[in-house]
């Protein structure tokens, strides 16, 4: 099955309507959606990601009041935060309701939900009158793709089409924040932090553990991008903890390694194999370039990447940082 190229909202809600598979953009990364409400659609999801089925899909809706349609018993943080955030990159967890097949929530009794923050997913959404379950466009545990061409690399001849749009402009999934919880948690970070949350809730909002643990012994988990090894280059990957000195002493005497860090690593880095995954003075930057940069390493056929980290808590994007830590299996070594 050779994938197509389509250009239209129009020709994807032609698929999808089929119970068919479509790799879709969005603001934060390009998702593979299927009609939720169809489990046999659903299904094609986990089969072409060679995803595990006990990891919960998002639930992807274009305007607010249809989050009634599939939910219950909704706390009233839910419309003040989708008043400030939707559309945009926050995941809600609130119960769900019997409309949502468990297949899309691995069995649970909650429901992830957003409302993406780009015009042709969403008027898709709308043509379609279906809500889309819609994980990352890639193979499961690979790095998440930010462009329709990183969706081919991984997914062509395994899914039947592809919505082209613009580059993800955010560059990593969206945050997750559980309502069903007491008190209210962080599950997974992304651009919009916990500190942004409470502001908007005049609620304290505590970021899980699993942010920056791994917790691959638990068996349930609300969100994605937490129970598995995720965002990994073929390639192994170690991050380091240092400063650019310290980290270009350490890469340079490793010309048979791949060497990924921060723009301003750059003029003291001699090893070929140097990759820029942003500045390290814009987390914003980061944020977007991250992805890309990670499925970059590949190409040199190394066997080894190192990955600086700031040492700087205050450069240390917690959404880049969780990313990166997955992406390493946990590797870390500090060099201070």
């Amino acid at each position: 099955m050779k994938t197509l190229l389509l250009n239209s909202a129009e020709k994807a809600a032609d698929f999808l309507l089929k119970g068919e598979v479509v790799a879709i953009p969005t603001e934060t990364v390009y998702g593979l959606a299927a009609d939720a409400l169809n489990e046999n659609a659903v299904k094609k999801i986990f089969e072409a990601k060679d995803r595990p089925s006990d990891n919960p899909l998002i639930v992807h809706i274009a305007d607010f009041e249809e989050i009634y349609n599939f939910t219950q018993n909704l706390p009233k943080e839910v419309e003040v935060l989708a008043k400030k955030f939707w559309p945009g990159p926050l995941t809600i967890i609130v119960k769900k309701n019997n409309i949502i097949p468990d297949i899309v929530t691995a069995g649970l009794d909650s429901v992830a939900i957003r409302m993406p923050d780009l015009n042709i997913t969403r008027d898709l959404i709308k043509l379609l009158n279906r809500p889309l379950a819609a994980p990352s466009a890639n193979l499961s545990g690979r790095p998440s793709p930010t462009s329709y061409k990183h969706v081919l690399n991984d997914l062509d001849e395994k899914i039947p089409a592809i919505l082209m749009g613009p580059d993800c402009t955010v560059g990593v999934e969206s945050t997750v924040i559980d309502l069903t919880s007491n008190p209210i948690c962080l599950l997974r970070p992304g651009k919009i932090t916990a500190e942004e949350i409470s502001n908007v809730i005049n609620k304290k909002v505590y970021v899980d553990k699993s942010v920056d643990h791994l917790i691959s012994d638990l068996k349930d988990v609300k969100s994605p991008g937490v129970k598995y090894k995720h965002y990994s280059p073929k390639t192994r990957v170690i991050l380091v903890k240092t400063d650019k000195n310290k980290f270009a002493k350490f890469i340079n005497s490793k010309p048979e390694c791949v060497a990924m860090a921060f723009n301003e690593d750059a003029e003291f880095i001699k090893n070929p194999n140097f990759i820029s995954y942003g500045s390290e003075n814009s987390q914003t930057q980061q944020l977007s370039r991250l992805f890309d940069a990670l499925r970059k390493i590949d190409s040199y056929n190394k066997k080894l990447a190192y990955v600086r980290i700031s040492e700087d808590k205050e450069k240390l994007n917690l959404a880049v940082f969780n990313r990166l830590l997955r992406a390493a299996a946990f590797n870390v070594i500090d060099l201070n």
